[in-house]
């Protein structure tokens, strides 16, 4: 079996009984048909031609998210994610944040930044918090398992929860943290009025993608005093660009959607493939297989 790799050190250490590697990279591309194509870091040029490769029968991309794919794909080609390789990393980004922002770091910073020496007692803590999980999967089980020795009450909802249920669990809820995919269904979930069915002084936490949020209803929700703030690895618009009213909010963690980086995440990546191709040369059928009807 011959499979699409990116060319990366770490991918080029890879050795799997029955699978040649070709190297791919946006200077390079190798000749020849492949079976497989592992996709990652790969710009949208590129990630045309890859997807369109001579005798391509799956992808794998090391992402979690596949709405950079799924539309893209040819018919008969199969699709695998990668959410594993992140779920963790992503679980410990969101309980940071929530630190962070109940201990009151980004005011220090802002603080620090000015060169004043500025106490306040308005500080929290996690105890006992009621943590809503808005996308309850494998990054929110994990989560819930990171703030249990802070004895949070947590309350687990999906897309399809029933919208009684869901706006009985955000009303009582002091953070909401959001991990739900883009879908047709989800854009724009959260908005002026679900906000307004959350008490006042709630925080929220987005790690999912930034068009869950209607962005205009957050900022009058942050600038109204209603939110108590919210911590963003994702926004709407994606990069947030120069100016944007949300760099100005006292109350906002923004970080640059990297929220399920780590220092060693190629390795992880080469080593997730390396596993992948084992149980796919084994016969067995590696996890992560998107289903055609869950790409749109």
């Amino acid at each position: 079996m011959r499979v699409l790799v990116p060319d990366l050190p770490e991918f080029r250490e890879l050795r799997v009984e029955g699978v040649e590697f070709a190297f791919y990279s946006a200077e390079q591309l190798p000749e020849g048909e492949a079976e497989g194509l592992v996709l990652w870091l790969t710009p949208p040029g590129l990630q045309g031609q890859l997807l369109n490769w001579p005798g391509l029968k799956w992808v794998l991309t090391l992402t979690a998210g596949i709405e950079h794919v799924a539309g893209a794909l040819p018919e008969g080609v199969t699709l695998y994610n990668a959410h594993r390789l992140h779920d963790r990393a992503v679980a410990v980004h969101v309980l940071a944040g929530m630190l962070a922002a109940a201990r009151g770091l980004h005011r220090f910073r802002d603080a620090q930044q000015e060169g004043r020496w500025k106490r306040t007692l308005d500080l929290g803590t996690l105890d006992g918090a009621r943590v809503v999980i808005w996308g309850y999967g494998h990054i929110g089980k994990i989560l819930e398992d990171l703030l249990r020795p802070f004895s949070a009450k947590v309350t687990g909802i999906r897309s399809r929860t029933p919208d009684a249920e869901r706006d009985a669990a955000l009303a009582e809820a002091d953070w909401v943290v959001l991990l739900l995919p883009s879908t047709p269904e989800t854009k724009g979930i959260v908005n002026a009025d679900v906000l307004a069915r959350l008490k006042p002084g709630a925080w929220l936490s987005n790690q999912g993608r930034g068009d869950l949020i209607d962005t205009d209803a957050l900022l009058a929700a942050l600038e109204s005093g209603h939110l108590g703030g919210a911590v963003l690895d994702v926004t709407d618009p994606e990069p947030l660009p120069e100016g944007h009213p949300l760099w100005q909010q006292p109350n906002v963690i923004i970080t640059p959607h990297i929220a399920s980086t780590t220092r060693d995440l190629i390795r992880r990546g080469a080593d997730y493939t390396r596993a992948f191709l084992t149980e796919m040369q084994a016969g067995r059928e590696p996890e992560g297989r998107v289903e055609a009807g869950q790409r749109y």
